[in-house]
């Protein structure tokens, strides 16, 4: 390869070289001149630039493959523009000569391709100058485009582009030929054209004004047209190029249409025309509306979906800032599609609708718009809904409500209603905390509102009323109780209205789902408020006929949100609850007997729905609360569960005697059975599993079921490598949400709330935004298929048996469409199943299991349909890894062998060869290793088949998945696989994507096979490294952007392996370029290269990165404003693709990825970013302070202005004005592109918690880094030595200002973040002297912000987490020794008093909003703060009286060890703490007491008292433990103070401790002080008080010291070692411990065990300190003893 590297082409070398190696040879010099052209000197070029031509043209004659006639163009285009152009119009003319030539066989088609392809490079590059002959070649071009076949077609469209591009405006005279010929095409059968010509058109519309003034119309019917059966890659091209006219016509770009008056659209036309796509279709076109909408027929789907991508493209090429003005009209106009009768003709079409209107608000609304702007639309959205409220409300009201329409405009109501309100919710829940104005405002009333909506008569709309209070009160916790207690008390006041019921119970179940999400949770007692109205509602149920179904729908449905709670709260309902279970369903079969006989059809379907109801809560139950399931609880469940199970066989006889209306409520029991069944241990329900096995096989074979109803399961099913042959990598993109929609099986995306109400307290799978469950009849299937894959493996083999030879019957009997459903879900089934059987461990039983087995799954390697030939592979592999015999494998494998060596057709072709790859995916490399050769053989056999692009697809994925599995035993077959993967690289034709996509999992697949060898340097290893080099470049070039992803993940992969080979300066700044692909995928993928690459070599890629800026300077289009599709090729408008072009600018790669955070909505991605940022701010922070800080200053900074970018001013005239003044250039620029600098929004909330995260962590490194970071002095020694050099405490005044913007702000997260980063600068700044004042610190001039910041944090309204987190910063402030006046000093102080006061006034506000343990947090904080500021105020107290002597230093007290202390008066600080010790000391021994009895191990758990603590209630105790855990040492250490201070002489009189308490407390101090409640306390003599606090100080020592937990903080051992000795210090407590030897025996015995586990040398100092006091102890007691 080295001999390629040459400006000339070595042509001996290549003469030398074998035939199949030439084209490689031939790519790597094209490789190296397109690098050297651009670097090498002018003059070297233009003497060879004659030869170098001659080389060059000669290759277009010899057939050069798809990526050879791309580079080929690029580097003769790239050497005229270096060298001189004398010879470039010959070199034209011949490439027109081979274009004109009418030689039409196969075998010419790639020259003529080469010609094409450099006649596009030529006037893309040099545009103007060869304006003289372009009439000419664009004649030539169009003459050939009609007698072209695809491939052709397609590449001359793509040369048309680049003319387009090149020449701009001067091709003017060509545009409407061009556009008459490519319309035309849009419709064309090959997908890759229809692509071309979108891109070409798109292009064409940047000058050709008719395209979207005259045109407009038609240019939107052919793109619906377009849109009709077409593909993903497809609708993404053309919904650009329909969304970007529309987008033109209304704001036309271009100086040229001022001069010319052109008619702009209106904003009506152009929403009218694309509402005419997405409610008609592409069929037929009628003027007028009325005409349009008589005509029957349904809406293409793809048309559909294309048009929502259109609007999206629309909106976002118009800006933010257009949307922000036009929100109202916007969203008035996209809420109509939804309520159009067109768009709503069955239930399914309607959810399918409604899934594009809320994928349009959602990419819109959710991208575009800053926190400012998204609350003004929220605003938009509340009126919108209250508008449609009113107008049914006044349809309702109407007493004789004949009219019909006033009917369906409810109906159609409904699904407004619902995408309005999931996008107020989903707005509501990203702006979280931010959105607080928007409930506090009441002139918007978006509560009342949201909750009016409750009433409405359709189910769907409530409950998106329901999920969107949801929404809101997750993102405003403080909310969640107010909302329940409200709901509540209007479901009791309304409860005989029937919609009342319904929607207040769908809200208190949503909110009951959202309290996981609320870390304070909700008061202990709203549990009993729920079981109470749900019991009294199932009990009222059976009073009124007309509410009966509501009530009983409601009331199971509460106790099953209920149980999301979670044990501490089921726990006391569990009896209640399982009474309830126990009488819905009747007690014997004989009851079951009689009951068939009895009730009508009405009392049938509420008995059903009961019994169904009660089932979920059961599921809930068992899902929620695992710790709870014992064994006699199963067994009391199992009662109702049998009967359930037993019932099942009456249904049927029920449902013909009283209507088929009754099935969905039948089947509605059927599948909470099954997902209850689903949850239990199988052995639990062995004796039914012949009835169950019945049901469960009828369900998915359909046998009872005339729909021809399909399986969701089946691609979760199949392996998730196996996405290229699924499709299924659609899941993986921005789309996801709307492609689901044409997914081939039943019901795909059409999942919606109203199916499964009980989705609306369960959790969101991953990635959704909204719970979908899908229809119920897929649901039932779905639920008996799982169900089926946890019975199989425990069951009889003799059962297997007969249920596999039934289902070969099942498939027999069923013929054409029935067939395949029948076929697909028995497979999902049979996958189910085996999976099972691996997951159990467990075999598939003897041969006669196998044999039918194998039937069943060899039948379907030929069915034509692709998915089952998938899901045919992969049970095959399974099979083989739960069989695990060579014979058996052997025996399939051969199988395979002899069907590939005979087949001809390609659809057993792929399905065998697929079989081989699953095969040895399952059963590995060892298992398979002696069919390994044969495999290989047959499939790069198969590989080489051009005239099938399925059969090479299928076999090189099998490939793949060998190499995958085969892993070392694979080397000898990497050279010949690897020239395969070469050789089909060059040939391939690029149209054939999933080609590409199986190559590049092969070349990335053989590179982990090779892995660490990759790194060597002999012959061989330079030859396979250099190839898979090669592999990677060309796939990098490759248009589709999947098989981008893949060759990042291969490069990725050779970078782990040979990091010196792979060139950064190239990689780095391409994978900039794809942050901002409109492509998730190659977003995630080149994010995730990013992320490996920051480990290592942080600096490096952050210079890459910034060179792209550079460059971009000088080249006005490199791609930096980047178009999504075409690489390079950038439309003026592209800045305004889905993300912003990728602006590198001055804030470098780091700025563009923080940029990102704002945008990017999915988890893996953010989460690399995340990664990414963190690496490189570990690696570059410190030597780059000021930018790093400035990066986080600027993100920060937002918090305080919070608003979007500048409005611009002025109304529509004088801005029109304007625009005549403007100049030509200005004029490109539109609304959006305003002021390029700034972000496109600002920085939203989460960013900039990760900021203040980011400023925490560059305050830790720096401490690791240099001593000068914290030295004033130091710091400006050297930054005098060196001005270059960069010190933390050069910038406290901007770290003190962004962590009190942050502890200052709206969001709560960000609030928590900014107190953080303010506790760590006080303790790491506080010892810094301030070199200009001795004496001082300089951190004294900051203590207006300190206080300042704090201050908000203990209003009456702050959560407690952050009360109890601003107390920990108080107490650090004022123990930090900073502030030397004592009235500076009590500003903080006071707010510590001000919560000692409401520690002291027992229940404080908040406890009634949040969980009781959050007041437990609250309180005990408080006294920690108050523990932590005593302590100090003691130590400095000491040390003024002890002047010239130092007592024990520790780790913890060196930071509170100040040189300050002759400023403040000894005892100002003890002053301040005084007057509350009397409180203090009595709530800190409760404290100490409380933990006491907690930390007792869970045999003594009868021990504890009743009524909880001082500080916890018995309901929260387990949450509580973690809370007295984080807070005991401090306090310990406090107590310990105080008893010595005042020599235990304070006695602690009963009565004094209960005025402290509040009622419910004193019961418990009582116990606590060992007596019984209720009996008049007994005074104790002050011994026998001291005698009980030292057991008490004592006992918590000895029992943490015992064992403290590793992850325990050395502050509390500190702390503890600390109290011990003060103790011990006391004359009280020595004659204590003297009287009794064995605790100073066991106090020694614990000592020794810390010193010899514990390093730090302050616990070991602390140690030996008190093992002296124990020593000086004992020599004094026998010293009295001697006397």
């Amino acid at each position: 390869m080295e001999l390629a590297h040459s400006l000339l082409l070595n042509e001996e070398a290549l003469a030398q070289i074998t035939e199949a190696k030439r084209p490689v040879f031939i790519f790597e010099w094209l490789r190296f001149l397109d690098k050297v052209l651009v670097a090498a000197n002018k003059t070297d070029v233009k003497e060879k630039q004659k030869k170098l031509v001659e080389q060059l043209t000669g290759l277009i004659n010899s057939s050069p493959g798809p990526p050879t006639r791309k580079l080929l163009a690029k580097n003769l285009a790239a050497l005229y523009s270096i060298g001189d152009t004398f010879t470039v119009f010959q070199t034209l003319d011949k490439c027109n000569d081979i274009i004109k030539s009418k030689d039409d066989t196969a075998a010419y088609l790639p020259t003529k391709l080469a010609a094409v392809a450099c006649v596009g490079a030529f006037y893309e590059k040099m545009g103007r100058m060869l304006g003289s002959s372009f009439p000419e070649t664009v004649n030539n071009l169009l003459k050939s485009l009609k007698s072209a076949e695809s491939q052709g077609r397609s590449e001359i469209l793509m040369s048309l582009q680049k003319v387009l591009n090149g020449l701009g405006g001067a091709a003017a005279s060509c545009h409407r030929d061009i556009y008459k010929n490519a319309r035309s095409l849009l419709t064309d059968r090959s997908m890759a054209v229809r692509c071309a010509v979108a891109k070409c058109l798109l292009e064409l519309q940047n000058e050709a004004v008719f395209m979207w003034t005259a045109e407009l119309e038609n240019v939107a019917t052919l793109c619906f047209k377009a849109l009709e059966n077409s593909n993903y890659g497809v609708r993404v091209a053309v919904s650009k190029l329909l969304g970007t006219v529309m987008a033109t016509a209304l704001i036309p770009k271009q100086a040229t249409v001022m001069r010319q008056n052109v008619k702009r659209a209106t904003l009506e036309e152009v929403l009218e025309l694309m509402a005419t796509g997405f409610l008609r279709g592409g069929s037929g076109f009628l003027k007028s509306g009325g005409e349009m909408l008589k005509v029957g027929g349904s809406v293409n789907r793809e048309v559909r979906v294309g048009v929502t991508q259109a609007y999206v493209v629309f909106v976002t090429t118009l800006g933010g800032q257009w949307l922000e003005r036009n929100f109202a009209t916007f969203l008035s106009h996209v809420l109509d599609l939804v309520s159009h009768p067109r768009a709503t003709q069955t239930h399914v079409e309607a959810v399918y609708s409604r899934r594009c209107v809320s994928f349009i608000l959602r990419a819109t609304v959710g991208s575009l718009l800053g926190e400012k702007a998204q609350i003004a639309a929220a605003k938009d959205i509340c009126q919108a809904i209250g508008k449609q409220m009113k107008a049914v409300e006044a349809v309702v009201n109407d007493a004789n409500s004949e009219n019909k329409s006033g009917a369906a405009d409810v109906a159609a109501s409904q699904h407004v209603m619902v995408c309005a309100l999931q996008e107020l919710g989903s707005l509501v829940q990203s702006l979280n905390a931010t959105a607080s104005p928007l409930i506090q405002e009441p002139s918007i009333g978006l509560l009342e509102t949201v909750t009016s909506v409750l009433l409405h008569p359709s189910m769907a709309a409530r409950l998106a009323a329901a999920w969107c209070l949801r929404c809101v009160a997750v993102a405003l916790p403080f909310q969640l109780t107010p909302f329940l207690d409200r709901c509540a008390e209007r479901l009791n006041n309304l409860k005989t209205s029937p919609e009342a019921v319904s929607g207040y119970s769908f809200a208190m179940a949503a909110l009951l789902g959202g309290v996981h999400q609320c870390p304070l949770g909700i008061p202990h007692a709203k549990g009993k408020m729920v079981v109470s109205i749900a019991e009294d509602l199932l009990r009222t149920a059976a009073q009124n006929s007309r509410l009966s179904l509501q009530r009983t729908q409601a009331g199971w449905l509460l106790l099953g949100a209920l149980m999301t709670l979670g044990p501490s709260v089921v726990r006391y309902h569990l009896p209640k609850m399982l009474l309830l279970w126990r009488n819905v369903f009747p007690r014997s079969l004989k009851e079951l007997e009689a009951e068939k006989a009895r009730g009508d059809s009405f009392t049938w379907q509420v008995t059903l729905e009961g019994r169904a109801g009660a089932l979920c809560a059961m599921r809930s139950f068992v899902a929620h609360c695992p710790e709870l399931l014992t064994e006699d609880v199963i067994r009391k469940l199992m009662t109702p569960i049998e009967c359930a199970m037993t019932m099942m066989s009456h249904i049927p006889s029920v449902i013909k005697a009283h209507g088929a209306h009754l099935k969905a409520s039948a089947a509605m029991v059927r599948l909470r059975l099954y997902d209850i069944l689903a949850l239990l241990p199988p052995k639990t329900y062995e004796g039914s599993f012949n009835a169950l096995l019945r049901e469960l096989v009828a369900e998915f074979t359909l046998t009872d079921n005339s729909a021809n109803t399909t399986t969701s399961l089946l691609r979760s099913l199949c392996h998730y490598d196996d996405s290229v042959l699924l499709g299924s990598w659609l899941q993986e993109t921005d789309h996801k949400s709307i492609e689901d929609q044409l997914q081939p099986n039943s019901a795909s995306g059409s999942g919606a709330l109203e199916h499964d109400p009980s989705s609306i307290y369960l959790r969101i799978p991953a990635g959704e935004a909204v719970p979908g469950p899908l229809p119920l009849g897929v649901s039932v299937i779905d639920a008996s298929v799982a169900l089926f894959g946890v019975v199989f493996p425990h069951v009889s083999y003799k059962h297997r048996l007969q249920m596999l030879d039934h289902f070969a019957e099942c498939v027999k009997q069923a013929k054409g469409v029935r067939q395949q459903a029948v076929q697909l879900n028995i497979f999902t089934a049979v996958l189910s199943a085996l999976k099972g059987l691996a997951e159990n461990k467990s075999t598939l039983g003897p041969e006669e299991v196998r044999k039918s087995a194998l039937t069943l799954v060899m039948g379907a390697l030929d069915n034509p349909n692709p998915i089952l030939r998938c899901a045919a592979g992969e049970a095959l592999g399974r099979m083989a890894q739960v069989v695990g015999e060579a014979s058996f494998i052997a025996r399939m494998a051969q199988y395979s062998f002899d069907k590939l060596k005979s087949a001809r057709d390609v659809v057993s072709r792929t399905g065998h060869s697929l079989a081989l790859g699953c095969l040895h995916r399952y059963v590995g490399g060892i298992g398979s290793g002696q069919h390994l050769k044969t495999s290989v053989s047959i499939l790069l056999a198969l590989a080489q088949d051009g005239t099938s692009p399925e059969v090479q697809t299928w076999s090189l994925h099998s490939l793949a998945l060998i190499v995958d599995s085969s892993g070392p035993m694979y080397r000898g077959y990497v050279e010949p696989t690897l020239s395969l993967v070469l050789t089909l690289l060059l040939t391939v034709p690029p149209s054939h994507t999933e080609v590409h996509q199986c190559l590049g999992r092969c070349l990335g697949a053989i590179i982990t096979t090779v892995g660490p060898e990759l790194q060597g340097n002999g012959a061989t290893i330079s030859t396979i490294r250099s190839s898979c080099l090669v592999g990677c470049a060309i796939t990098q070039d490759h248009s589709d952007s999947l098989v981008q992803a893949a060759a990042i993940s291969c490069l990725q992969q050779l970078h782990m392996f040979a990091p010196r080979h792979v060139n950064l300066s190239s990689l780095v700044p391409s994978l900039c370029v794809h942050l901002c692909s409109s492509h998730l995928l190659l977003r995630r993928a080149a994010v995730a290269c990013l992320r490996q690459l920051a480990q290592r070599e942080a600096a490096e890629v952050c210079e890459y990165a910034m060179s792209l800026a550079k460059n971009a300077g000088d080249k006005e289009n490199s791609g930096i404003n980047i178009n999504p599709f075409a690489p390079g090729a950038g439309s003026r408008r592209d800045a305004h693709s889905r993300h912003q072009g990728v602006n590198i600018k001055e804030t470098g790669l780091e700025g563009v990825l923080f940029g990102m955070l704002d945008r990017e909505t999915d988890r893996k991605l953010c989460s690399d970013i995340h990664d990414t940022l963190g690496h490189m701010l570990s690696s570059l922070a410190v030597e780059n302070l000021s930018h790093w800080l400035m990066l986080c200053k600027d993100v920060l900074a937002a918090s305080s202005d919070m608003s979007t970018a500048a409005p611009l001013g002025g109304g529509k005239d004088e801005e029109s004005e304007k625009k005549d003044e403007m100049d030509d250039d200005t004029m490109f620029t539109t609304l959006g592109e305003d002021d390029k600098s700034k972000p496109s929004v600002a920085p939203r909330w989460a960013t900039r918690v990760f900021a203040a995260d980011c400023l925490c962590r560059v305050i830790m490194l720096c401490e690791n880094a240099n001593k000068a970071h914290f030295d004033l002095a130091l710091a400006r020694s050297a930054r005098l030595k060196n001005p270059k050099n960069d010190f933390l405490v050069l910038h406290l005044s901007d770290l003190i200002r962004m962590a009190f913007m942050a502890a200052t702000d709206h969001s709560n997260q960000l609030r928590m973040a900014g107190l953080q980063a303010l506790e760590d600068i006080i303790k790491k700044f506080a010892l810094v002297p301030e070199p200009e004042f001795p004496g001082h610190v300089i951190l004294e001039q900051y203590q207006a912000n300190v206080g300042a910041a704090l201050r908000p944090a203990f209003s009456q309204d702050t959560p407690s987490d952050i009360t109890a987190k601003a107390c920990q910063v108080c107490s650090a402030w004022i123990g930090s020794g900073v502030v030397s006046d004592l009235n500076d000093l009590r500003r903080v102080h006071n707010l510590l008093v001000s919560s000692l006061d409401k520690v002291q006034a027992g229940k404080g506000s908040s406890s009634q909003l949040y969980r009781e343990s959050a007041t437990t947090m609250e309180k005990l904080a408080v006294l920690k703060a108050w523990a932590e500021v005593y302590v100090v105020a003691m130590k400095i107290k000491k040390e003024a009286e002890t002047k010239p002597k130092r007592v024990l230093k520790s780790t913890e007290e060196d930071e509170d060890d100040f040189g300050t202390v002759d400023e403040l008066p000894p005892d100002s600080l003890i002053t301040l703490v005084q007057p509350e010790l009397p409180a203090l000391s009595r709530l800190w021994l409760a404290a100490l007491k409380d933990y006491a009895l907690l930390t007792l191990p869970a045999e003594f758990a009868t021990q504890l008292p009743p009524d909880g603590g001082a500080f916890y209630t018995p309901e929260t105790i387990d949450t509580a433990r973690l809370h007295y855990r984080n807070s005991w040492a401090p306090i310990l250490h406090a107590v310990a103070l105080w008893l010595n201070s005042t020599g235990f002489n304070a006695s602690e009189s009963t009565e004094e401790t209960a005025a402290a308490m509040p009622n419910s407390q004193k019961c418990a101090t009582a116990i606590m002080l060992n007596q019984t409640p209720g009996t008049p306390p007994t005074a104790k003599s002050l011994p026998e008080i001291n005698k009980d606090r030292m057991h008490l100080i004592l006992g918590v020592s000895i029992q943490f010291l015992c064992s403290p937990r590793p992850e325990e903080p050395v502050e509390h051992v500190t702390s503890c070692l600390q109290a011990l000795h003060t103790l011990l210090d006391s004359p009280c407590a020595r004659i204590h411990i003297a009287e009794d030897q064995l605790l100073g025996v066991e106090l020694l015995s614990v000592l020794h065990r810390l010193l010899l586990t514990w390093d730090p040398p302050s616990v070991q100092l602390l140690v030996t300190g008190v093992v002296q006091q124990i020593m000086k102890m004992i020599l004094r007691k026998k010293k009295i003893l001697l006397l």
